[in-house]
């Protein structure tokens, strides 16, 4: 017989026979995979080299032949780097730099790096203190920053992004471009304040290998304000556009 305000005990079968413990901190983490426990660092060492471009094409100076690499070593959290930049018209170097960096873990896809720079042509050789960052921007877009500083207080920066469309599993289409930027006016390398070049590419390659792909593009070279200026009077334009063939690969 029920009666108001009073509660039944449940049922001897309903109760637990032993307590539930409480969930600890430990019991939480042994529940997650691998992956998401241990989030840290690979610290094997690892590497690689890469040609990212390597143009050829005929100008009027004869062949032209223009390059793009890099190398890095180390771990996941520090990196030693290397990259190298030039260009060679008819068997004679116009332009060429080489810098060692020190690369370090900041965030997730981005490396910040620092280190010198060291520039072979145009003129007499020079080197530049280098500041920067490396990495992946939203919607997958590979960026390298970098700002120089010389000996002889010159200043400059180079800006590079360029991302891959996917046309199929092999065929990739690539636009690129490339900013440089001058601190100030440097008549004996034909440089100028502000913005000096500017750069655009579009290449399409076929990857017969991931490591290996062969490509054709176009490439469009713009100069301005001094930069420009100093073309003209050597005789040559400020603007340039070109096709180009190469190929990239790495290991």
């Amino acid at each position: 017989m029920d009666m108001p305000g009073m509660t039944m005990p449940a049922p001897a079968a309903a109760q637990p026979r032993t307590p539930i413990p409480v969930l600890t901190d430990a019991d939480r983490a042994a529940a997650l995979p691998p992956s998401m426990t241990h989030p840290g660092q690979d610290d094997a060492i690892h590497g690689k080299v890469s040609i990212d471009r390597l143009d050829v094409w005929r100008s009027a100076q004869g062949t032209a032949v223009d390059w793009e690499t890099q190398a890095w070593f180390g771990t996941d959290m520090d990196r030693l780097w290397l990259r190298s930049e030039g260009e060679r018209r008819n068997e004679r170097t116009e332009a060429a730099d080489v810098e060692v960096l020190y690369g370090r873990h900041i965030a997730t896809w981005w490396d910040g790096v620092v280190g010198i720079r060291h520039d072979l042509r145009p003129g007499s050789s020079q080197d530049f203190a280098a500041i920067g960052v490396i990495g992946t921007a939203p919607c997958k877009i590979d960026v390298a920053a970098t700002v120089y500083i010389g000996a002889s207080g010159q200043t400059s920066a180079r800006i590079e992004a360029h991302y891959d469309v996917l046309l199929s599993n092999r065929l990739i289409l690539q636009p690129q471009v490339e900013a440089n930027l001058y601190g100030r006016n440097d008549p004996r390398r034909g440089i100028g304040s502000g913005l000096a070049t500017l750069e655009s590419g579009l290449r399409l390659r076929y990857e017969f290998t991931r490591r290996f792909a062969p490509y054709v593009g176009v490439v469009h070279e713009q100069a301005f304000a001094g930069t420009a200026d100093a073309l003209r009077a050597a005789g040559e334009g400020a603007r340039d556009t070109r096709w180009v063939v190469g190929f990239r690969f790495w290991f």
